[in-house]
């Protein structure tokens, strides 16, 4: 068996090692455009700002080494033109000599990854705008940085890599403004948690321009079409990727409105023998099976293994993705997987939602930081459909337990009885995660009706406020019209509240809050805690 594989960066090159390790018979030849092969392009926005990453850490292995390694013949430099899917052959240009010839395949693995896309941008060809997209891209940005000089730079686009790049270009001493055209960064988290990221930017400093969108790039400055320019010695345009499917569209191959190739769970796309891999490709959720195109270095290894052992006769299948991803801004993770609110409401779910503000270690420790959790959940079912946290520390461990509870469908009921690792230097006693399922149990399986901040701004004049804070806490700062009775006078003072009324509690960041909801729910009052407490409200707030 023949199989031939177009592209080799995460997908091509894990297509490969799988399908020499299950056969050593197959003939496999992989054609590479690009000079770089299994390149880290996660790494790329920290090969430019940091000094200790050297080119070599992103390329760790070349060609010669994958020949030898996997008996197989990799041939950088060499763009595939066509593919003739009824003779099963592929037209291939040698970019060195021009040389142009024909190769037949038994199985042929497309995994021609993703392009960047570009915004309608007058200037966006000019010499000191760059893309990052591969280790050449980057070369290109260090050595334009060495070369120019550049003080002052502009980010087009607030996304994961956008804002990597924001901190790894502060750290070479560029001011650097970003710029997006959406009211908040981070699209793909809600709101009331882009916020945070939002208000922890500001706080150190960034020039964070939102809802402006880029119309012109002009000699050392950057015009918005609400009439704003901005210095700018270095443009970087991070607006998204589509998929670099071209070459599979034309040989006939079915795609989405996204350009993103359709495969089933064996990566078969619609064409026989041809195979789809990786960022060219769409995923789908695990949640609820629709089509999700989320491209990161994962999936497209996850894809490439999946795709190498069904080639060869394997019996492994690909099960979809939830589109985690996670990424680091200064000393900020930012992490998010399945569904975010307004995606879920849009899909019709009756979705129960909280803020739970946790430290990610007992506090006495050193490197204790608080983290926010925002956990969406299915009331129907009591599963999760999403989650969002923000913190210093500890917020990979923790998304990474919910997106194993998300994909082995676990009810949130099923949460406190994790058995996680405790020990203080780690976690507490009751973990964020336990804390979040704790949370979600009592709204969705008890009495305990929680109420997001912005629901009690839409319908501020439906409810009572009570503040179960201290009077000092309630002096220095409150919700207006609240009324401050601290949790120990609550059940005294509580029997000449108005029964006919309906309350909200809270205190600052929800422990004390639910303590008091359980008072007021158990003296009869129709009651809600307010999610995130007087902090997750502080901070909505203000943006408003």
């Amino acid at each position: 068996m023949k199989i031939v594989i177009i592209g080799s960066v995460a997908a091509g090159t894990s297509v490969a090692a799988k399908a020499r390790r299950n056969n050593e018979e197959c003939q496999i030849t992989v054609y590479e455009r690009d000079s770089d092969i299994s390149y880290s392009g996660c790494g790329l926005p920290y090969y430019i700002g940091e000094e200790s990453i050297e080119r070599d850490n992103l390329t760790p292995r070349n060609p010669k080494w994958f020949e030898e390694r996997f008996n197989m013949t990799l041939k950088t430099g060499h763009e595939v033109l066509s593919i003739d899917s009824k003779e099963k052959k592929i037209e291939v240009k040698n970019l060195e000599t021009e040389e142009v010839f024909k190769d037949s395949y038994d199985k042929l693995v497309v995994a021609t990854g993703a392009t960047p896309l570009l915004p309608p941008i007058a200037g966006i060809e000019r010499e000191n705008v760059f893309t990052l997209r591969n280790v050449q891209s980057a070369d290109r940005i260090i050595d334009y940085i060495v070369e120019k000089a550049p003080k002052k730079a502009v980010v087009v686009g607030a996304g994961y890599i956008g804002l990597e790049l924001l901190e790894n270009l502060e750290n070479l001493g560029i001011e650097t403004t970003v710029i997006e055209k959406e009211e908040r960064a981070m699209t793909k988290m809600d709101k009331d948690m882009s916020v945070y990221l939002e208000d922890y930017l500001t706080k150190k400093g960034v020039k964070l321009l939102l809802g402006e969108e880029v119309a012109e790039i002009e000699e050392g400055a950057v015009k918005t079409r609400s009439g704003r320019t901005v210095e700018a010695d270095l443009v970087l345009v991070c607006t998204g990727v589509k998929p670099n499917s071209k070459l599979a569209q034309e040989a006939g191959v079915k795609t989405y409105s996204n350009g993103a190739i359709e495969v089933n769970h064996r990566l078969e796309t619609s064409v026989d023998s041809i195979y789809a891999v990786g960022d060219v490709a769409m995923a789908w959720s695990r949640i609820n099976g629709e089509p999700l195109y989320v491209p990161l270095g994962s999936t497209a290894n996850k894809m490439g293994r999946i795709c190498g052992d069904v080639i060869t006769g394997g019996n492994l299948r690909f099960k979809g993705i939830l589109g985690t991803g996670i990424f680091k801004v200064f000393g900020m993770a930012v992490a998010q997987t399945g569904m975010n609110e307004e995606q879920a409401l849009e899909r019709g779910y009756d979705v129960e939602v909280i803020h739970n503000i946790k430290p990610n270690q007992t506090a006495y420790f050193e490197g204790s930081s608080e983290m926010v959790i925002k956990a969406v959940a299915d009331r129907r079912s009591g599963k999760l459909l999403g989650v969002q946290i923000l913190g210093e520390n500890g917020v990979d461990k923790r998304m990474d337990v919910f997106v194993a509870l998300i994909s082995s469908g676990a009810t949130v009921d099923e949460f406190f009885h994790l058995d996680l690792a405790y020990a203080p230097p780690f976690s507490t006693t009751k973990d964020p995660v336990m804390y979040t399922g704790m949370i979600l149990e009592n709204a969705i399986y008890g009495k305990n009706k929680i109420i997001t901040v912005k629901e009690l701004c839409e319908n501020r004049d439906s409810y009572t406020v009570i503040d179960v804070r201290s009077p000092k806490q309630y002096e220095a700062a409150h919700i207006p019209g609240a009324i401050n009775i601290p949790l120990g006078e609550l059940r005294s003072r509580g029997k000449d509240l108005d029964k006919g009324r309906k309350y909200v509690v809270h205190c600052n960041k929800g422990v004390t809050g639910n303590a008091a909801h359980n008072v007021m729910l158990n003296l009869g009052f129709d009651c809600y805690n307010l999610s995130g407490g007087y902090k997750n409200y502080a901070v909505q707030t203000k943006k408003r």
